[in-house]
């Protein structure tokens, strides 16, 4: 007999199952990528209004959080930046199917008064007297993007790739990285703070800091250095099945919201990043 599965890759039985079921559970714990804050955590309130299932969130380095997922954290939905942690996770047993439900684009965030376009951004990343600021590789997936950055510098000029992952800072997202200020963007503050002088950032993180620092600009990657960044959603094995109920609401009614917040959303009609 043919099985069928949804368009996000779940069987469609299942879904109505969990769907059905939905409300014999009173929570869902997320874990999720903190570029995703603003964006999941109303989408978690739309879904507590309309469902009356609540939603409890945790914030990070995705790479940190797969980590504390395979350790057993008591997680039930997995939003991650990239699409290789909650494929780890599903490989090695402790989760379902991996969905890809937003995507990103790296940018650099740049301190008032440094001129930087498209045009010079690679020179001026490469000045010496620039500090050059990225998150963590391997421990978060903004950092590996900023050294996907880096092997494509390397070929428009030859040892570009090195040069970068020598004087880049990684100044969050580590093990040991300080906790993000409150109430406040990382990126912008670390900028403003004089921690870096370009940032590699999300486009959605540095869309938010610019606006509470209108001082720092942003400036795309040019083509050549243009980096993308695909989130992957999956739920934890043995998870709820309200943890269903609330993957479909991010994959459906979510969208909408992912998409206000600068996240290009691929169930969207022609959804694109502005």
């Amino acid at each position: 007999m043919t099985r069928r599965f949804s368009s996000a890759g779940w069987p469609v039985a299942l879904l109505l199952s969990m769907t059905i079921h939905a409300h014999s559970a009173e929570l869902v714990h997320l874990y999720a990528a903190g570029s995703l804050r603003e964006a999941l955590d109303d989408t978690a309130k739309a879904f507590e209004h309309s469902s009356g299932v609540k939603v409890e969130t945790k914030y990070g380095p995705s790479g940190l959080l797969k980590d504390t997922i395979a350790g057993g954290a008591a997680a039930d939905v997995f939003a991650s930046a990239n699409m290789e942690h909650p494929r780890a996770l599903a490989q090695a047993g402790k989760s379902g199917p991996v969905v890809l439900f937003a995507r990103n684009k790296l940018c650099a965030l740049v301190r008032p008064g440094l001129a930087v376009d498209p045009t010079n951004l690679l020179d001026r990343m490469l000045d010496p007297g620039v500090k050059l600021g990225t998150s963590t590789p391997k421990s978060d997936p903004s950092g590996d993007y900023a050294w996907e950055l880096f092997a494509k510098a390397d070929s428009l000029r030859s040892g570009a790739q090195a040069v970068l992952a020598a004087k880049a800072l990684q100044l969050m997202g580590g093990p040991s990285s300080p906790p993000a200020p409150a109430n406040r963007v990382i990126y912008g503050a670390l900028v403003a703070d004089g921690k870096a002088d370009i940032f590699l950032a999300y486009f959605t993180g540095a869309r938010a800091a610019q606006r509470e620092n209108p001082g720092q600009q942003i400036v795309q990657l040019p083509d050549p250095l243009a980096v993308g960044a695909d989130y992957g959603l999956t739920v934890i094995a043995d998870a709820p099945p309200a943890a269903y109920r609330f993957a479909m609401f991010i994959l459906a009614d979510g969208q909408q919201i992912l998409a206000n917040y600068g996240f290009a959303a691929p169930n969207l009609p022609a959804a694109s990043i502005p």
